[in-house]
């Protein structure tokens, strides 16, 4: 042995500041090492906080086509009221009048067109309702999805 040493580690001659592997600088620890467990440990924390968002934006999506669904059943389901109600009282009332100028059975033939006519367009309705719900499936979240799932990818390729 000469008698000069470096004051310096080994490791220090290899790497650079900037090139040295799992390290990070803080004010308070200007160069922190992380195990490779540690570094498991904070990507498992951050990936389950991805999937937690990711699937509160699935909820929130899916319960926005129910409420359209919803709307959608209800306009269903007044067209049924109305075609019911509306055959059951106007029915009479419509059959009665128009029977002052025609038969009994022409007037009730009319009557009956022109209800099953405003059943049919609130039916007609609904149903654009209910096709603007579907597919129930949460298309921004999954699109999110995919758009981490690259962005993790490319960055286990670096």
């Amino acid at each position: 042995m000469t008698g000069t040493t470096d004051p310096r580690p080994a490791s220090d001659e290899r790497h650079t500041a900037e090139e040295r592997p799992m390290e990070r600088r803080t004010a308070d620890h200007p160069a922190e090492r992380h195990s490779v467990g540690e570094l498991v440990g904070q990507a498992t924390e951050q990936l389950s906080l991805l999937v937690r968002q990711e699937v509160s934006l699935a909820k929130e999506e899916l319960a926005e086509k129910g409420r359209r669904a919803g709307r959608g059943g209800g306009l269903l389901g007044a067209a049924g009221a109305v075609g019911y109600v509306g055959l059951m009282a106007l029915s009479a009332a419509g059959i009665a009048a128009l029977s002052r100028t025609l038969p009994v059975w022409a007037a009730a033939l009319i009557v009956t067109a022109v209800l099953l006519a405003i059943a049919g367009v609130l039916a007609a309705t609904g149903r654009a309702q209910l096709r603007r719900a579907a597919p129930p499936t949460p298309e921004r979240a999954l699109e999110s999805v995919k758009a981490d799932m690259d962005e993790i990818k490319e960055r286990a390729h670096r």
